[in-house]
C-alpha cells in the first residue's frame, strides 16, 4: 500500500500582509458580511489585527467567496468595480500575443481602458522589460492592490510562459511596511520600496519568449483563480526560500548553518552577510519553517507530540511556548478554532 503523502510545507504570510485588503472589504460591505466571508475562508476577525498567520488556501478561498458576493473581481482594492469576466477577457487578449513582451504590453493597455486612478505603462533598459503602475490625480495606492496587480503580471506572464520567471526587481510606491519580509515570499526577486511608481522587472530576454498557451489552458487558470498567479511554484525564488527548502526536506529540521551554507558553496559568514541583507537570519528562517509545518499539521489532526518532534523542539512544552509566540494561542485553541 503508497504511504500518504503530506501536504507540502507552504510559507504563510503575516494578519498585517492582509490588513489593506480587510480595510477594502469594510469600505464596500458591510460589517456583517464581511464578518460571514472572513469566517467562511477560516479567518477570523477578531485576530486580524493580532498576531497569527494566513494560509495560501485562506487567501484563495477568500478571494473566491469575496468575487462571488462582491460581482468585483479586484475585490475593491481600486476607485471602481472590475466587474466579473474582466480577467477572462485579460487572458484573452494576452493569449494573443506574439511575444512575453507583446503580452506585457497589452497587458498593460487592458488596464489602461479598465483603471481610472492608476496608469500602466511598459518601459525597457538594458537589461529590464519594466512594468509601471502609476497613482494619477492624488490616488491614495493601496498597499495590498499594488502588490496583487504586480502578482497578477508575474503570474500570467509566468503562466504563458510555461515557468516561473525570475524577475529583476519588484519596487512598490509606499514606505516599507513592517510585513515586509512576506513580499519575497511571492515575487522571485529583489524588492524596494519607497519608489516613484510600483513596478516590476523581467529580464530583457525574456521578452522574445513565444506565447505558449491554449483557450482550455485559460479555462483551468481561470478556474483555479486567484491560486496559480499569486502562488506561483517553481524553484526561482530567493535565498530565503532556497534555505527554506532546505530545512523542509531535512529530517525533524536538523540542517544547521553550516549544512546550508554548505550546500550552497559559500561560507558561514556569507551566507550570514547575505541573509542580512534582504532584512532576515537562519534562524528566523527555520522558525518559519516550523511554523508553518506546525499549521499544516494541525490542521491534518496529527498529534501535537508528533508535531512538536518532527519540528524539532526538546520538549513539547518549548514548542508550545514557541506556538503561542506565533500565533497568540495554543496549539489546542488553533485547532479548536479551525474545527468550530
Amino acid at each position: 500500500m503508497p504511504m500518504p503523502v503530506s501536504p507540502p510545507v507552504l510559507p504563510t504570510v503575516s494578519r498585517a500582509f492582509v490588513q489593506d485588503w480587510i480595510e477594502s472589504l469594510h469600505r464596500m460591505c458591510p460589517p456583517d458580511q464581511v464578518s460571514d466571508m472572513l469566517y467562511r475562508s477560516g479567518l477570523r476577525q477578531e485576530r486580524i489585527d493580532g498576531r497569527g498567520r494566513v494560509t495560501h488556501d485562506q487567501i484563495v478561498k477568500l478571494y473566491q467567496i469575496v468575487v462571488s458576493e462582491t460581482g468585483d473581481e479586484m475585490m475593491g482594492l481600486w476607485s471602481r468595480i472590475i466587474r466579473p469576466g474582466a480577467l477572462k477577457h485579460l487572458c484573452a487578449s494576452v493569449l494573443g500575443a506574439s511575444s512575453l513582451a507583446a503580452a506585457l504590453y497589452r497587458f498593460s493597455t487592458f488596464w489602461n481602458l479598465v483603471l481610472d486612478d492608476h496608469h500602466l505603462s511598459l518601459s525597457e533598459t538594458d537589461r529590464s522589460l519594466i512594468l509601471h503602475i502609476r497613482p494619477i490625480s492624488g490616488a491614495n495606492p493601496s498597499r495590498f492592490g499594488h502588490m496583487l496587480m504586480l502578482k497578477l503580471a508575474h503570474g500570467v506572464a509566468s503562466w504563458l510562459a510555461l515557468r516561473e520567471l525570475p524577475l529583476t526587481g519588484v519596487g512598490f510606491t509606499f514606505p516599507k511596511p513592517g510585513f515586509a519580509q512576506d513580499y519575497p515570499i511571492l515575487f522571485p526577486g529583489p524588492i524596494v520600496f519607497d519608489e516613484t511608481t510600483s513596478w516590476i522587472g523581467f529580464d530583457k530576454a525574456l521578452g522574445d519568449l513565444p506565447v505558449s498557451r491554449s483557450e482550455a489552458d485559460m479555462t483551468s487558470f481561470l478556474q483555479r483563480a486567484p491560486r496559480d498567479w499569486i502562488f506561483t511554484n517553481s524553484r526561482e525564488h530567493a535565498l530565503p526560500l532556497r534555505i527554506r527548502e532546505l530545512l523542509v526536506l531535512s529530517p525533524r529540521m536538523d540542517c544547521d548553518l553550516g549544512d546550508a551554507a554548505r550546500h550552497l558553496h559559500v561560507t558561514p559568514r556569507t551566507l550570514i552577510r547575505r541573509l542580512k541583507s534582504e532584512g532576515t537570519s537562519f534562524q528566523a528562517i527555520k522558525d518559519g519553517v516550523r511554523r508553518d509545518m506546525a499549521l499544516r499539521d494541525l490542521a491534518t489532526g496529527k498529534p501535537i507530540e508528533a508535531i512538536s518532534q518532527d519540528t524539532g523542539f526538546a520538549t513539547p512544552a518549548s514548542f508550545y511556548r514557541a506556538f503561542r509566540g506565533w500565533t497568540g494561542q495554543t496549539p489546542r485553541q488553533y485547532r479548536d478554532d479551525m474545527c468550530t
